[in-house]
C-alpha cells in the first residue's frame, strides 16, 4: 500500500535567540517530515515535492534516502531549494520566515496512491496547490489526510486562505489541525472545548470522517462521524528539547495507526464506523510519537520499534 505525501520539502535554518549567528541546517517541511515519519514506521511512502540540485537540495535528498522515502520523479528540478528560518525562543518554540519556490513535477497526477497526505502551504499556495488537487482528483479511490499547518508569514490573510483550506478539508478523509491554526482561521484565541467541538462539527459537515485538534500541552481532541461526542488524549512525555516537527510527528503517528487498523487506504473499513476505543488508540499512538520527537533536537522521526517499546 503506497502513501503519497505532497507538499514542501525545504531546509530549516535553525537559530536560537540566545545563540545569535549559530545556524543549524536541517531538511524539513511539514509533508517531508510526515513522509519520513511514515517510512520510519514501515509504510511504503513516496514524496512529491520541489527542490534543486544544490547543497540544500542534497540535504533533503539524503534525509529521504536515510529514512527510506521514495521520491517522485522530477522533484529535484527547482531553480533553488526553499528555506525556512526557524528562530527558537527561550521556551524552544519556533517562529519562521520563508524563501519559497513551490510546485509539483510534471506528470504528478499520473502517480497512483492508496493514501494521499498533504498540508501546509504546499496545499494552498500556487502553482503547486493546483497540482496537489489534480493528484487527489486522479486518485478517487485513495483516502486523503490534510494538515492545514497555517503559516501566516507566507499565506494570504484569513479571508482569502480559509475558503481554500475548507475546500481541501472537503476533499479529505482525515483532517488534523492545531488550536493555533484554528485561532488564526476563525479568531478563536484560547478556544474552549465547546468552541473546538463546533469547529470540528463544521469540518465534519464539509466531508471528512475524522477531525483531530492538537492543543500543545493540553493534549488532543477528536470528533468523527460515527459519534457526536468529543474524545481526548493527554500529551505524552515530559522532556521537551524543542517543538520543531511535533505536529508533523503527531500526524505521522495518526496516519500510521489508521493505516495499520485498516481504517484508511484504498478500500478501507469505514472510518466513520470506527469505535471510540479505536480512535483513542490511534490518538494515543500519535501523542506518543510526538512525545518522542520533542525530546530530540529538530524534527526527529521515531521508528516503529521506538514507538512499540513504550
Amino acid at each position: 500500500m503506497t502513501t503519497l505525501c505532497l507538499g514542501e520539502a525545504l531546509v530549516d535554518l535553525i537559530e536560537r535567540r540566545d545563540q545569535p549567528g549559530c545556524v543549524e541546517e536541517r531538511a524539513g517541511g511539514s509533508p517531508y517530515n510526515v513522509a519520513c515519519g511514515l517510512a520510519r514506521h514501515g509504510h511504503d511512502t513516496m514524496l512529491g515535492s520541489w527542490w534543486a540540485k544544490d547543497t540544500y537540495g542534497e540535504l533533503i535528498a539524503e534525509g529521504l534516502r536515510i529514512n527510506g522515502v521514495r521520491v517522485m520523479d522530477g522533484s529535484d528540478l527547482a531553480s533553488h531549494t526553499s528555506t525556512a528560518k526557524a528562530t527558537l525562543d527561550e521556551n524552544s518554540n519556533a517562529t519562521y520566515t520563508f524563501d519559497i519556490e513551490w510546485r509539483l513535477p510534471e506528470g504528478a497526477d499520473l502517480q497512483d496512491a492508496d493514501h494521499i497526505h498533504t498540508g501546509s502551504f504546499g496545499a494552498t499556495e500556487e502553482p503547486g496547490a493546483s497540482h496537489v488537487r489534480a493528484v487527489i482528483a486522479a486518485n478517487p479511490e485513495a483516502t486523503v489526510s490534510y494538515d492545514p499547518n497555517i503559516r501566516p508569514a507566507i499565506m494570504a490573510e484569513p479571508s482569502v486562505t480559509v475558503p481554500i483550506v475548507e475546500d481541501i478539508i472537503a476533499m479529505s478523509t482525515l483532517v488534523k489541525a492545531s488550536d493555533e491554526d484554528i485561532a488564526w482561521m476563525y479568531g478563536l484565541e484560547n478556544a474552549s472545548e465547546q468552541e473546538l467541538a463546533s469547529v470540528c462539527q463544521r469540518w465534519l459537515d464539509l466531508g471528512p470522517d475524522l477531525v483531530v485538534v492538537t492543543r500543545g500541552g493540553q493534549g488532543a481532541v477528536a470528533m468523527w462521524k460515527g459519534s457526536s461526542d468529543m474524545v481526548s488524549v493527554p500529551t505524552w512525555g515530559t522532556q521537551v528539547v524543542d517543538t520543531v516537527g511535533a505536529g508533523d510527528s503527531f500526524m505521522a503517528g495518526l496516519i500510521s495507526g489508521l493505516l495499520d487498523a485498516g481504517l484508511m487506504g484504498r478500500s478501507p473499513s469505514p472510518l466513520a464506523e470506527a469505535s471510540q476505543d479505536q480512535i483513542v488508540a490511534v490518538l494515543t499512538r500519535a501523542s506518543h510519537n510526538a512525545g518522542i520527537t520533542v525530546a530530540h533536537t529538530g524534527a526527529y522521526a521515531p521508528s516503529r520499534e521506538e514507538l512499540d517499546s513504550l
